[in-house]
């Protein structure tokens, strides 16, 4: 072989390789990114190719897919899409969030559970089907939580969760505003564009579950925790004395600390009160000066028996940790934290997990969502099991509190919460944030006080109220009655 021609082999053979090397590198290194790639007009084919599984709620599908007009083979539809969006997310050309994503693998179809299907369905020449997954949520809450929210008002920042306190199953879960994910799930790919973009840039955040992604001062609410505390480590009791003043000022500043309108706790011109009348009326000066017999690690240990740093909703995603402070607080800090403010912050997901703790006996379950997941021919893949997730108190503790949180309802803050015939345990919160905005309204609840079937967690992040009138016994405590009746008085 003459020398030119080894020459001319020798680069033809590198150029092989070099191509060699260029496939396997696509085909391995980039074929996640590829298929990612909104660009990508193959993976947007097969996407709505498939007929994707159904969401449902009971027999009702919140999110399903039907034969489309277009190109492409299927449209996904949302029928009530604003409530459930939190729940649901959307399932688009390049994205799906919520249950949309955490379950896709069941809803496509490429579950490995589904393979007896899928090759029966090669063996046929069948169209290959998704999976479904059922949902926890009972409607009649879920819609008692919507309206009670958007009866607000059209600006309403706003989330509500409902437990079953026994079993952890989550009844209820909507955030306001919310989105339309039919617009999210559109064909025409520059009007997803538009309208994700459009939702994107609102400062109402639409896209945003506030119920599992916002973290706030729970303000009050978080006054059971610090009860729980109070009872577990001191020994305290419903009838234990504390400080019935109406301020105090903070030991090592020069902070005033109030109660509410800066009256007396009770209404009584006494200098010590019950713990339970404290809660009754959630006197700050009480909880605060009560909160400096307890040491940091104390109050921490609690917050964290309860949930707090912990991500426990592995079902639907992205989930915020609620917090309480680390370090050394001292004095001053854990005063303002035993209230619920400083840097106290919780999702209302996590106070509806306190008040349902409470009401299980002080057994904690781990919250979930998807109930159970079931083939195209609806054989059940996969069932849910409750699970408990921790025991914070016992269960004397849990029915001291519960007497208290009773006490709330009955002649307290949380009076709007009653029902008839019913025993209603609950706790308001009203949390302040800076000089510039409302504060923060919550309320979290569970009934029947004895036999508790559902616990509740409300939260009015911002709404066109008067300042002065935004409480949670005010403007949560109504949609929390009205959730809680959904399951007591069907």
């Amino acid at each position: 072989m003459n020398k030119p021609i080894r020459t001319l082999s020798v680069f033809c053979l590198l150029l092989f390789l070099a191509l060699m090397a260029n496939v396997t590198w696509l085909q391995y290194g980039e074929a996640k990114s590829l298929d990612a790639n909104p660009g990508n007009v193959r993976v947007i084919q097969a996407a709505f190719g498939r007929q994707r599984g159904a969401i449902l709620v009971g027999k009702t599908a919140i999110a399903r897919s039907v034969p489309s007009k277009d190109i492409y083979k299927f449209q996904r539809i949302y029928p009530k899409g604003p409530e459930y969006a939190p729940l649901t997310g959307f399932f688009s050309y390049y994205s799906q969030t919520a249950i949309e994503h955490s379950q896709n693998e069941i809803l496509s179809g490429d579950d490995s559970r589904l393979f007896v299907n899928n090759l029966a369905n090669l063996v046929t020449n069948t169209e290959p089907k998704g999976g479904n997954v059922e949902l926890t949520i009972d409607p009649k809450v879920q819609d008692a939580a919507w309206n009670g929210l958007r009866k607000l008002g059209k600006n309403v920042q706003g989330a509500a969760v409902a437990i079953q306190p026994s079993t952890g199953r989550i009844l209820a879960m909507v955030s306001t505003p919310s989105f339309n994910p039919n617009k999210l799930a559109d064909h025409d790919l520059k009007a997803v564009d538009k309208a994700y973009n459009a939702y994107d840039k609102r400062p109402s955040q639409p896209m945003l579950n506030r119920a599992i992604q916002t973290t706030l001062p729970p303000g009050s609410t978080f006054k059971l925790v610090t009860t729980s505390a109070l009872i577990q480590d001191l020994h305290m009791t419903p009838n234990s004395l504390v400080d019935g003043k109406s301020s105090t000022k903070i030991p090592g500043t020069t902070h005033i600390l109030h109660n509410e309108n800066d009256e007396t706790c009770g209404g009584e011109d006494a200098a010590k009160v019950t713990l339970e009348t404290a809660l009754a009326d959630s006197c700050n000066v009480a909880y605060a000066t009560s909160a400096l017999k307890l040491t940091d690690q104390q109050l921490r240990s609690m917050a964290d028996a309860y949930g707090f740093g912990q991500r426990y909703l592995t079902d639907l995603a992205p989930q915020a940790v609620s917090v309480f402070p680390g370090g050394t607080l001292g004095d001053p800090l854990r005063a303002l934290s035993s209230i619920g403010q400083y840097d106290v912050a919780a999702t209302p997901l996590q106070m509806a997990m306190v008040s349902a703790a409470i009401a299980n006996h002080g057994v904690e379950m781990k919250p979930y969502v998807v109930d159970r997941v079931t083939s195209p021919s609806l054989d059940v893949l996969s069932q849910t099991s409750p699970q408990q997730l921790s025991t914070p108190i016992s269960a004397k503790t849990a029915d001291d509190i519960t007497q208290m949180m009773e006490d709330v309802v009955d002649h307290g803050t949380g009076v709007a919460a009653q029902i008839p015939g019913i025993a209603v345990a609950g706790k308001t919160g009203t949390a302040q944030s800076t000089a510039s905005r409302p504060p923060y309204a919550w309320f979290t609840s569970f009934a029947p006080a004895k036999n508790p079937q559902i616990a509740v967690a409300v939260l009015v992040q911002s709404s066109n109220t008067e300042r002065t009138e935004i409480a949670g016994g005010a403007l949560c405590a109504p949609i929390a009655k009205a959730m809680m009746e959904a399951v007591i008085n069907p």
